[in-house]
């Protein structure tokens, strides 16, 4: 027996290989049974009569036997051989044992194939008996009457029709549960190349042969065939059979169809309601096989966008990240911000000569604090800590009102600091400068890094310009500046600083400012 890892199914003795393929080369039986009965009573009752002469009734039998014990073994014997060459791979499966790529493609659109190739089979067991019976009775040299011609192809196409299409039926479900499991547990079958299943479509055709046309033809048949002594009761024999097989196909094609769809909208109830550990447990090849795949990729892909969205909260935080997920970046994009770059001034200087734990301490201070200004009151996005600094974005979602809400953050910092500084001077600290600097403009906003560490950031020209803007506070000696750019989208006046040289730049940039109080 395979270890547990290996073995999918262990416990579960009636999913053994040897048990699997059994049950699926005897899936035919039961339908083969039933069309020879009917067969059977048809010959004796209607058939046997007609021929008349003992020479005819002889050669009857000779080819009934002959037949049989030639045709049928081999059909049967075809069939066994087409199950039971799946057991190799089916034995390495139920092993662990890994199976070569083309044996194992070869053996799974065998699967698929198993009621096709089980229906064509008996439909070449039941058929080939109309010539070769007509044929047969006419070598014996007796002229054989008309109403026999009618009645031997109508014993064997009853017959075959019943027996072949139930034969489908129970193949195809045998299979998919015996079967599937072991050679499709990781890869859809209804993507498997070279190999088509039966549609809901043709299913509904061949229910309809199976449960309508075939008996209806039949009593049609019987009725237009030159009238014989018995052939009214079994008239009524034959609608009889053809009600029975139409609710015995039916409980079938409710196997096949309505049991799927019930657990597929079960699925969608399960997920809809918000249990997204929901799973439609079909293996198909036909249409309900690509949907339940498509129910069960769907129910995958909201799980992973549930643990995106709360990772990505994490990161950014939960407002940024879902404002974010809603827009559906894939990769980066474009967008209209303000980038905001804050810094700390002579910090690295304040910090030497102090304990590591008061540092760290007033720097969480300062950075809670404005952290609570620019995403709890302003709408805005830390995107990443700079050691004694940090950079912010605005607009991202809102680009008419960006710049604004940037520059009521800074203005709020700014007083702000005015009171935590008095807070340090009553601790006896030396108070805090900072420098901020804004610019409005084109960036791409997305994730960046490597498979195995990721960051989401804006990047672009808009990014440089702001950070060189925050180190022009130290030259111009005021505490906030920001570009002509985002003095053009905001809504409060400004003061005009004149043109200044900026690092990377050729030409100069025109530099604003505002009262903070």
């Amino acid at each position: 027996m395979a270890p547990a890892a290996m073995n999918p199914f262990r416990g579960q003795e009636a999913q053994r290989p040897s048990r699997a393929l059994a049950a699926t080369a005897l899936a035919p039986l039961l339908p083969q049974v039933i069309g020879s009965i009917f067969n059977i009573w048809y010959n004796t009752a209607i058939v046997k009569p007609l021929l008349g002469s003992e020479p005819l009734q002889r050669r009857f039998v000779e080819t009934v036997i002959v037949y049989n014990a030639v045709v049928y073994p081999l059909v049967a014997g075809l069939w066994l051989a087409t199950v039971y060459s799946l057991a190799r791979p089916l034995r390495a499966l139920w092993l662990g044992q890994p199976v070569p790529a083309q044996r194992l493609g070869h053996a799974r659109r065998r699967v698929i194939e198993l009621p096709w190739i089980g229906s064509a089979l008996a439909a070449l067991g039941w058929f080939l008996c109309i010539p070769v019976f007509i044929l047969s009775l006419r070598l014996v040299g007796q002229p054989l009457g008309g109403a026999l011609y009618w009645h031997l192809p109508i014993s064997f196409i009853v017959s075959g029709t019943i027996a072949v299409t139930h034969s489908f039926f129970l193949v195809e479900i045998t299979s998919q549960r015996r079967l599937f499991p072991w050679f499709f547990s990781d890869v859809r079958p209804d993507q498997t190349r070279g190999v088509r299943g039966m549609s809901l479509r043709h299913r509904g055709v061949l229910w309809a042969v199976s449960a309508t046309v075939c008996p209806l033809l039949s009593l049609l048949m019987l009725s237009i065939a030159p009238s014989r002594e018995g052939a009214e009761w079994f008239e009524l024999y034959v609608a009889a059979v053809g009600i029975g097989f139409s609710l015995y196909t039916a409980r079938l094609l409710n196997r096949l169809v309505a049991e799927p769809l019930e657990q597929l909208r079960e699925a969608v109830i399960r997920v809809s309601d918000g249990d997204l550990s929901a799973e439609v447990p079909i293996q198909r090849a036909d249409e309900l096989g690509v949907l339940a795949a498509e129910v069960n990729h769907m129910i995958g892909g909201l799980r992973t966008a549930q643990q995106v969205r709360q990772a990505f909260g994490l990161h950014v935080g939960r407002k940024v990240a879902d404002r974010l997920l809603a827009r559906g970046p894939q990769g980066g994009i474009e967008e209209l911000v303000t980038v905001m770059f804050v810094d700390i001034r002579k910090f690295t200087t304040r910090s030497q000569g102090r304990e590591a734990s008061e540092v760290v301490a007033e720097l969480n201070e300062f950075l809670t604090m404005m952290v609570q200004i620019v995403e709890a009151r302003h709408n805005g996005m830390i995107n990443k800590f700079l050691g004694d600094g940090f950079m912010a974005i605005f607009g991202f979602d809102r680009p008419d009102t960006g710049a604004d809400e940037a520059l009521d953050a800074a203005c709020s910092m700014l007083s702000s600091l005015i009171q935590l500084n008095a807070s340090l001077r009553q601790r006896g600290q030396e108070p805090l400068a900072i420098g901020i600097g804004l610019h409005t403009g084109p960036a791409v906003l997305g994730s960046i890094g490597s498979a195995d560490r990721m960051e989401f950031t804006a990047i672009g020209s808009t990014v440089n310009l702001a950070s060189r803007i925050e180190s022009l506070t130290k030259e111009v000696g005021v505490p906030l500046l920001f570009t002509a750019t985002t003095r053009s989208v905001i809504r409060r006046p400004a003061s005009d600083l004149g043109e200044h040289s900026v690092r990377g730049l050729e030409e100069p940039v025109r530099l604003f400012t505002v009262a903070t109080g």
